[in-house]
Parts: C-alpha cells; sequence; structure tokens
C-alpha cells in the first residue's frame, strides 16, 4: 500500500500515549510445596496428581462481592476462620476472582495447602482486565501496563505447588455480539504460558472462564483449542446455571453438554453452578461426578461462598468479620459427603489434539487465526521479570492507578510474533460489545486513538 506525505506527517504528530512506570524486578521465586497438595497437570483431557485423576471439588471465594477490591487472601485472620467452613464442605478447590499482586500470600496458601486445598486463580483486577466495551477500547486495554499487572500475578501464584490453575479471563465473551474479544483473550492465554517458559516457572495450567452464552460457548472452546500448541489454551471452563431444582440429568440439558463436548480434547469443568431460582438442593452434585459425565467433565465449583446482593451465599459474613451459617451450607455439605470422588481413570482421553477452528457465523465473528501481537514494551518482563504488581490501590508507580497509561502494539501476528513482525491485520473483530461496565480509556488514550482514525480517514482520499 502507499503511503502519502500527509498521512506520515499526520501520523508523526500523533503523540505518544502518555506515562511510564518504574517497575521493580526479581528473579523467579522458590517453589513452595506442600505434601497434602501436590502439583496438578494436564493429561489429555483430564487433571492429574503423579497418575491419579484429579477433579475439582470446590466453591467460589469473592467475600464483597463481585468487583470488589478485596483479596481474601491476603488477610491471615480472614483466611484463618474460613478455611474451617471449607474442611467443613469437603472441598478441595476455591477459586478467587482477583488477588492484590502488591503484597504477599504466603501464610493464606499455607493454610489452605495444610487443609489440602488448591486455588483457581483469575489473573485480572477490577482496574487491570480486557475492556470489551468496544473495539478500541479493547485494543487500547492490551498493553505492557495491564501485562505486568497479569505477569505479577503470575510470577507469585506460579512457585506455589497449591494454585491448580489461572483464568486468563472471565466471561469477556458474554453475548453474541462480543466475540470480537476472543483474540485478545487468547493472546493473554498465549502470553502467560510464554512468561512461565521465559521466566523458568511452574507450568501451571492456564485457561478461560466462558459465560453461560448458549449461542457461542462451544464455539469459544474450539477457537481456544485451535491452532499451535503456544497459543491453545490448557483447559476450558464455562459458567452453568441450568441445573434449577428440581432438575435431573436429561431436564436441565446436561445430557446434550455431555454429547456436544464428548470428543474435546481439553480439561472441562464447571466454573460456576448452583442455580437459585428455586430452592438449592444440589442435586447436581452427584451427577457430575458420575460416570455419566466424568469422561467429559473434571468437576466444578460452586457459586458462591460467601452471601451478596445475588443470594448465592453459603454463609453470610458482617462487618465485624462474623460468620453465620446459611442453609445451603449443610445442604453442599451433605452432597458432596454422600458423593465420593470417582475412581480410576473415569473414561478420560488421552490423546489432546487441537480443534478445528470455528467458522464465522451470526454468533461467532472471527473470521482468521492470528493473534494480537505481545505489547513491544511487555517483552521486557520475559526476561527481567514482572516484579509486584499495583494491587488494587492507586500508587506512583502506576500513572492514576491506570492501566491506560500503557501503549499497545498494533496488528495482528502469527504466535510469539514481535511487533517488528506485525502483519496490521484487524479484520477479524468487528461490530458493537455489550456494555461490561469497564473503565473507559482515560482522556489522552482516546484523544490518541481518535487522533489516529481522523489521520487514517483523511490520508485514505489522497492514496
Amino acid at each position: 500500500m502507499r503511503y502519502s506525505a500527509a498521512f506520515i506527517a499526520i501520523l508523526a504528530s500523533i503523540p505518544p500515549t502518555l506515562g511510564s512506570r518504574d517497575v521493580q524486578r526479581r528473579g523467579a521465586s522458590a517453589r513452595i510445596s506442600n505434601a497434602n497438595t501436590p502439583p496438578v497437570t494436564v493429561k489429555g483431557n483430564a487433571f492429574f496428581v503423579g497418575d491419579k485423576r484429579f477433579y475439582i471439588r470446590g466453591v467460589d471465594y469473592q467475600p464483597g462481592g463481585d468487583g470488589a477490591k478485596k483479596d481474601p487472601l491476603a488477610s491471615t485472620t480472614d483466611c484463618s476462620r474460613d478455611v474451617k467452613y471449607f474442611k467443613k464442605l469437603g472441598i478441595n478447590t476455591i477459586r478467587v476472582y482477583a488477588v492484590d499482586n502488591s503484597v504477599n500470600h504466603d501464610e493464606c496458601m499455607k493454610l489452605l495447602a495444610d487443609a489440602g486445598i488448591y486455588l483457581a486463580v483469575d489473573v485480572n483486577t477490577p482496574g487491570y482486565s480486557l475492556n470489551r466495551e468496544t473495539w478500541w477500547s479493547l485494543k487500547a486495554s492490551y498493553n505492557e501496563v495491564y501485562m505486568q499487572s497479569v505477569f505479577s500475578t503470575v510470577e507469585q501464584f506460579a512457585k506455589y505447588d497449591n494454585t491448580l490453575l489461572f483464568f486468563s479471563a472471565n466471561e469477556v465473551v458474554n453475548a453474541i455480539n462480543s466475540t470480537f474479544a476472543a483474540p485478545y483473550i487468547k493472546a493473554v492465554g498465549r502470553d502467560i504460558k510464554q512468561f512461565m517458559k521465559a521466566r523458568n516457572l511452574r507450568a501451571v495450567p492456564s485457561g478461560y472462564s466462558a459465560a453461560d452464552v448458549e449461542e457461542n460457548r462451544f464455539q469459544m472452546a474450539q477457537y481456544l483449542n485451535c491452532g499451535g500448541d503456544d497459543e491453545r489454551s490448557d483447559f476450558f471452563a464455562f459458567n452453568d446455571y441450568s441445573w434449577c431444582a428440581p432438575s435431573d440429568f436429561q431436564k436441565s440439558g446436561w445430557d446434550k453438554k455431555v454429547q456436544q463436548y464428548s470428543s474435546y480434547p481439553l480439561p472441562l469443568f464447571l466454573s460456576e453452578y448452583g442455580c437459585n431460582t428455586n430452592k438449592r438442593d444440589f442435586g447436581e452434585v452427584a451427577t457430575l461426578y458420575s460416570d455419566k459425565m466424568t469422561a467429559v467433565y473434571s468437576g466444578g465449583l460452586s457459586y458462591e461462598y460467601s452471601q451478596g446482593a445475588n443470594k448465592y451465599g453459603l454463609v453470610q459474613i458482617d462487618n465485624s468479620g462474623s460468620i453465620e451459617e446459611l442453609p445451603d451450607l449443610a445442604v453442599l455439605a451433605a452432597a458432596f459427603k454422600n458423593t465420593p470422588m470417582p475412581s480410576g481413570p473415569g473414561g478420560y482421553k488421552s490423546d489432546a489434539k487441537a480443534s478445528n477452528c470455528p467458522t464465522a457465523s451470526n454468533q461467532w465473528s472471527v473470521t482468521n487465526t492470528s493473534l494480537p501481537i505481545m505489547p513491544k514494551n511487555a517483552a521486557q518482563y520475559m526476561t527481567n521479570g514482572a516484579g509486584p504488581g499495583p494491587g488494587f490501590n492507586k500508587d506512583p508507580k502506576y500513572p492514576n492507578g491506570s492501566q491506560w497509561a500503557g501503549t499497545p502494539t498494533p496488528g495482528f501476528g502469527a504466535v510469539g510474533a514481535s511487533s517488528s513482525s506485525s502483519s496490521g491485520k484487524s479484520g477479524n473483530n468487528t461490530g458493537g460489545a455489550k456494555k461490561s461496565g469497564g473503565v473507559v480509556p482515560s482522556a489522552p488514550a482516546r484523544v490518541t486513538w481518535l487522533i489516529l482514525a481522523s489521520a487514517l480517514g483523511f490520508a485514505f482520499r489522497f492514496l
């Protein structure tokens, strides 16, 4: 393509994104092991501890509610209090949706490990995540400031052998018209895997937690498992609230999902379940760990531990930190107690082949296999480490406490491509997205993108 002098002049006049950061760096931390929680690995479409199949049996753990800037693993007092109830439930896993990557978590992770409990942890936080509000906000949010926060969480938690897995994103694709975000979700997963390898960290399984959207959930599963090994996810999870008591395997539609995913080659599990439309009896627990499902599913996480506005809680935590047991706690504990863990390999498939990428449709807008190139300025973390993250609070090292201070790298490319090999392709992300409630880019970022868009429109008149 020819570029006019006017086009080049306008591009040269665009100011760089404001803000720079002085990031502390450190080497990979030593592994922290515990005999009660040996590391979990992936074999075929299942999780294993050594040669024994591992099934996730747990709860989602987010005291303070959805989006709260509260890290339940940062308080030894809270952690000690809640581990007692985890043991009462008889679970082996908790999921935490956001952690403060500026603080140490050794004490709580040890308390969990001593109780035989693993952690499934999301790498995003309310202030540092992919923003699906528009194509431009999504592109702008994928920058080196965001990736430093992600890598910091990975660097800190990979050292614990009871870190079960990383969620690279949660429900970013939440509607038919938001699948344009899929390449960025996949790119973050790719970057996490490359970072762990470059930093010589334990290869903790990394994957995605999908929304309960029937129209494109299976396409998302296929997409995250297509392509080369460096970009494919290690597992796929989704939130499922279709089993509403009284229900069963057929009435809930779980039988059809087992059939749909019967050939899916990655570990599959429920990242949230527990419909509360009616009084919950947790009858799905017995089915989830039965031979009806174990060849395809590896368990799941019940939503959720503490009571919030949506009334899914097992316990109520008051302002003083005291616990009140709610009726669902005993019901779920009984369901787990009456459902023994499956024995043997459970019919798992050992061959984890890549899937075919889904074709474009009204429900799926991605049209090619190229992924966004990792932000150029994030490459330093592969060599030097990420260091402490921004956490939940504003810090002078992080301008305005915002990820929008970072600079995205334009273009798409092959797996592992650097910014210098950008293909400039972006045609596989079109259409609007459902508003997510995320942060809109700050004024400097918005102005930069608007100037660039205007420059492109103006310059093409002279081509």
